[in-house]
């Protein structure tokens, strides 16, 4: 395989651009429903029936939109710069107003459509930028090495910030003795969105796309998703993703009921499990790097599949007391982390493979289908993890639970996750693209991508000419 480097600048750029979405999407759709009940007052049945309401544009924006963007063609710009550019001011003045209702607050059906209004246009923006922060490794670089490089600076990053969206809203919108205490949480807010919006708009200037795939045919929407649905490493992927993605929402969410009923802890200890996971995905994303360099992309995903799923399975034993938990969330830690280099990695393979079959470039057509797949795991995993735990008797009215009930909570929070996590695992073993023969194609793609680069060029400048004469 050819050598590639991407230089230093696009590697900060990209990972700025990454955790300049996250921030404020983390904040925003784990604290909007909380901030709407607890602090505005809006019923808790219609805030269900407005999150129900808008899972349906969830479901089908970012197909729509994948396939926008793969379409889109601006010879100043690129496909995917003007989007990252122009959306910038836009997702932080739309993140800012989700906390900033236009209607009175004592109208609740005034205030549930407004929640419906911001819903549907954060997530929207949030949408078309997050498409293409997904695949854009499948655009800056080729081969498995230079893209995990480029994923250890952006999952830092990333990681970062999502520690951060985890941390704010804790602090600033739990245990206020009033709803008059909410200032500093908005200005907090106010920041958040104007420090997001210039990192996402700086990153643009500096981040890299192949412009030349303007000048090709696209394919037709339903020739596209056709296409898609053909090819089997993507379908393979999605499995075992979809696996995953009921693991890690089960992580996240069930984390309050573990820590307040099975570990009695509550404030800022209650955050030691999350942290210690947010640290370990820091710290071993090098290691991670130093493995896809060493063992290739499949082998090391399901190495973190594994890993992951028997720490799982190991807390669920050992997880009882907060001292033997932390050895458990080290442990799921280490196993994430190696999941969030790779993930994108694989994705991007598989956009590669599409183009030797189909000649084209369809990076966000292949996020979007991948979003609409996964999607339905997140409302699964909490289904599954509340089904459970009602099953062994958990009764939320209760401080304290009877033991038949906190092994309700160990069983949907640790056992299930680790079935999930080795089943995907199991999958990937069905997965292709790997070995000498998958590094020939990627070695041939890159040669015709220099080509067809070479050709955007000469086009550019016979353009040019013409404009002149």
């Amino acid at each position: 395989m050819p050598i590639e480097k991407l230089s230093l600048k696009s590697k900060l750029a990209y990972g700025g651009f990454g955790a300049g979405i996250s921030l404020p999407s983390q904040i925003a759709f784990s604290a909007i429903t909380f901030f709407y009940n607890t602090i505005l007052g809006l019923n808790a049945e219609l805030i269900g029936i407005a999150w129900l309401i808008f899972s349906v544009w969830n479901a089908i924006n970012d197909p729509l939109f994948g396939f926008i963007e793969d379409h889109t063609k601006s010879e100043k710009y690129g496909r995917r710069i003007p989007y990252i550019r122009f959306g910038a001011p836009i997702y932080g003045i739309v993140f800012i107003l989700c906390w900033f209702p236009f209607v009175d607050v004592n109208n609740q059906v005034a205030l549930f459509f407004n929640l419906i209004g911001v819903l549907f246009v954060f997530d929207t923006i949030f949408t078309i930028l997050g498409l293409i922060n997904f695949t854009l490794p499948a655009e800056m670089t080729i081969t498995a090495k230079e893209r995990g490089n480029l994923l250890v600076y952006s999952n830092i990053l990333t990681s970062i910030s999502l520690l951060i969206s985890f941390i704010l809203p804790i602090f600033l919108l739990t245990g206020l003795e009033s709803t008059d205490d909410i200032t500093p949480f908005l200005i907090t807010m106010i920041f958040v969105g104007i420090i997001s919006s210039i990192i996402i708009f700086m990153s643009s200037f500096y981040l890299k796309e192949n412009k030349y795939t303007q000048m090709e045919d696209t394919l037709p929407l339903i020739n596209g998703i056709k296409e898609t649905f053909k090819n089997t490493p993507f379908l393979i992927f999605e499995v075992s993703n979809f696996s995953f993605t009921i693991a890690s929402t089960i992580l996240t969410t069930a984390i309050f009921y573990y820590g307040q009923y099975v570990l009695s802890v509550t404030g800022i200890i209650a955050t030691i499990p999350l942290a210690i996971v947010f640290i370990m995905i820091f710290a071993f994303l090098v290691v991670f790097n130093k493995i896809i360099g060493k063992y290739g992309v499949k082998k090391t995903f399901i190495l973190a599949l594994i890993w992951t799923g028997l720490s799982f399975f190991l807390t669920f034993f050992i997880g009882w007391t907060l001292s033997l938990a932390i050895i458990g969330f080290i442990l799921i830690g280490i196993g994430i982390s190696g999941y969030m280099l790779t993930n994108q990695v694989v994705i991007a393979d598989i956009v590669d493979y599409d183009e030797t079959k189909t000649g084209k470039r369809r990076e966000t057509t292949y996020s979007g289908i991948n979003a609409l797949l996964t999607k339905p795991a997140i409302s699964l995993a909490n289904w599954l993890f509340l089904l459970i735990i009602t099953s062994f008797g958990f009764d939320s009215e209760q401080q304290t639970q009877e033991f038949p009930a906190q092994l309700g909570i160990m069983l949907g929070f640790a056992f299930i996750p680790s079935i999930f996590l080795i089943l995907g695992a199991l999958v990937m073993f069905f997965y292709h693209l790997d070995g000498p023969e998958w590094l020939s194609q990627k070695t041939e793609i890159i040669k015709i991508h220099e080509k067809k680069e070479l050709e955007y060029l000469k086009y550019l400048q016979s353009k040019r000419k013409q404009n002149e004469d």
